[in-house]
């Protein structure tokens, strides 16, 4: 008889639907909610002019990206001063750094879990008191080949057939912001599974079914019912492993986010579906 290597528990999916919850931290100039999965952090903040975001000591890489076409921010970090526009996808460095809004929208920050100050603002901090089992443990992957600094990508890339999305990574993050899209075809869906990491999924505009199937294991106790979690924008869903799960985006205009970290081997090994690829050494081989 063949060995049941199934999990004995599972992590439950949250969906933190944003637009149902009070702000996480209000100031005069911006609202911010925040939610988290075992090794990433989301911060959707709703930002006017003159609002500023600030990281005093922060200890690893993290993104921002401004999805609208007219914000426009000010980043200072190290001993950097850049003007970013909007529509674009910004990697800073670890250190100090300071955020200021010049044009106001929607500011999306995305950092690791190491961030313990900001673990502890999340909306579903209670769903890691204990961890996931089934995730692997963290494990970053080498800094940039020039060095940690600022580095800023336009979100203007052509589609190209044979590449999934728009992927970027640093060294412990990875997005796929996926280019606007109508409802999916409902003969088109594409239920697949994560053997050890988690999914964020990010909802910016539309609405999205997460379809979630979960394994049967030998004790029936622990079987769970399958879920259909209907979550509108701005939402974030986190996917845990082993489940099977597949998005139906039902909106007429659906922008979602993919969200990892460490990133993933897999896509990093696709020909040119990591669109900074150059920038970063491929994942570190050493034993752990």
């Amino acid at each position: 008889m063949m060995q049941d290597t199934t999990p004995d528990r599972f992590q439950a999916a949250d969906c933190l639907k944003f637009y149902e919850r009070e702000p996480t931290v209000e100031s005069p100039h911006l609202k911010s909610w925040y939610g988290r999965g075992q090794n990433f952090i989301v911060d959707y903040t709703l930002a006017e002019p003159g609002a500023s975001l600030e990281r005093a000591d922060q200890s690893d890489e993290y993104m921002l990206i401004l999805p609208g076409r007219e914000t426009r921010v000010t980043i200072a970090a190290g001993d950097e001063t850049v003007s970013v526009e909007g529509y674009s996808l910004t990697i800073l460095p670890p250190g100090r750094s300071r955020i200021d809004v010049e044009q106001g929208g929607v500011i999306l920050r995305i950092f690791t879990s190491q961030a313990d100050d900001l673990a502890a603002l999340c909306l579903n901090r209670d769903s890691y008191l204990a961890p996931d089992p089934n995730v692997a443990p963290y494990r970053p992957w080498p800094e940039a080949m020039d060095g940690p600094r600022i580095r800023s990508y336009s979100l203007d890339v052509p589609e190209e057939a044979g590449r999934f999305g728009r992927i970027w990574r640093s060294s412990n993050l990875m997005v796929n912001i996926f280019y606007p899209q109508g409802p999916r075809d409902r003969k088109k869906m594409t239920p697949h599974h994560h053997a050890d990491f988690q999914q964020g999924l990010l909802v910016l505009e539309g609405e999205s079914i997460h379809h979630l199937r979960w394994p049967w294991t030998s004790d029936l106790d622990r079987w769970q019912e399958d879920e259909h979690l209907k979550c509108g924008a701005p939402s974030l869903t986190v996917i845990p492993p082993p489940s099977l799960h597949t998005s139906q985006m039902i909106g007429d205009n659906n922008i979602l986010v993919d969200i990892f970290s460490p990133p993933r081997e897999d896509f990093v090994a696709k020909e040119g579906w990591v669109l900074n690829s150059g920038d970063y050494p491929p994942p570190d081989t050493r034993d752990p």
